[in-house]
């Protein structure tokens, strides 16, 4: 299967919903190359990074569902290859 190599950006306004995105990121843990989280007190939020490398279905997926969450907002930048 085909793979594609992503960033998925996530900023977390309400921090009731990061047990929900931990366990989105657990599901797609087989995919997730890296993942780097900085809390931004000043402005109240986090900002979280995710490297993916996983068929198109997958990052569309956990981009998709992860921004559905209230309070979180994602942008997602792929590999041109």
């Amino acid at each position: 299967m085909e793979t594609r190599l992503a960033i998925i950006g996530i900023i977390v306004e309400d921090r009731k919903a990061s047990e929900q995105i931990n366990v989105l990121l657990s599901e797609f843990a087989e995919y997730i190359k890296g993942r780097m989280g900085l809390p931004y007190e000043e402005r109240n939020v986090s900002v979280i990074s995710v490297v993916i490398d996983a068929p198109m279905d997958a990052i569309s997926t956990l981009s998709g569902k992860l921004g559905a969450l209230p309070g979180v907002s994602t942008k997602t930048v792929y590999s041109k290859k």
